[in-house]
């Protein structure tokens, strides 16, 4: 019993002894601090200036996914599919974007994966400069961009800008064949959407005049026809034929 009672005691006088030094240690609390210094090093200036582009090539990251990759053909195409079915708000906004964006990584993984060993790596592995990289990593999107720009397109914003008739495609300023390219984008969309509104148009005229045969004016023609349009689509497999149609045609 005294063996119990002094094991317990020690440890009484462990536990207060641990608390009591936690209680005198201050409790450190990490801070972030930015702040701007002279220096007498050029170097540290270029690698300022490093810094500065790199923060603006993520902040305009967005925009050159969407205006020089297939990403606007797809969410425009995939609107313009909800549009005609008559469902508002199936499938949300977030999914319909998640689905371009993945199908936009699949559809441009030739190309990235041509930027990544071209560029990336062997400016990772000090093999060429920076400005070396930047070009080698432009190219195979600059070819993407012109397989898929029409003439008329690219001639409109030469024509704006001034430039001269380029001898090759390698010619073509790359300022001017990203808004040529995202015109062809575009015109791509609407005709694909054309082309989908057509089916589910005829469904709704032939339900409106049955309606309207059957003197039924204050029944909107959407309630009755959406069903059908939803039918008609899954059974001929709509998103199988339009996924597939949309990656071939790049």
């Amino acid at each position: 019993m005294k063996r119990w009672l002094l094991l317990i005691i020690i440890l009484i006088s462990f536990t207060s002894a641990m608390h009591a030094q936690q209680q005198q240690t201050p409790v450190t609390i990490p801070t972030v601090t930015v702040g701007v210094d002279q220096s007498d090093s050029p170097q540290d200036l270029y690698v300022t200036l490093q810094i500065l582009l790199l923060v603006t090539i993520l902040s305009l990251a967005p925009g050159i996914l969407i205006m020089m990759t297939s990403f606007t053909r797809l969410i425009i195409v995939f609107h313009f599919l909800r549009q005609a079915v008559g469902t508002q708000q199936v499938p949300p906004n977030q999914v319909m974007i998640a689905l371009a964006l993945f199908l936009t990584f699949f559809i441009m993984q030739p190309t990235f994966s041509k930027v990544n060993d071209d560029a990336l790596k062997p400016y990772l592995d000090n093999q060429i400069t920076q400005q070396e990289a930047f070009e080698n990593a432009l190219q195979p999107i600059r070819t993407f961009m012109l397989n898929h720009t029409t003439e008329d397109d690219l001639a409109l914003f030469m024509k704006m800008s001034g430039d001269v008739k380029p001898a090759t495609a390698a010619d073509v300023s790359t300022l001017t064949l990203i808004p040529a390219f995202a015109l062809s984008e575009l015109r791509m969309a609407f005709q694909i959407g054309f082309m989908l509104f057509l089916p589910f148009l005829i469904i709704d005229i032939i339900v409106a005049s049955i309606l309207m045969s059957m003197g039924m004016f204050m029944l909107p023609p959407m309630m009755i026809s959406l069903p059908f349009k939803i039918l008609l689509f899954v059974l001929v497999d709509g998103w199988y034929l339009i996924i597939s149609s949309m990656v071939e045609s790049f």
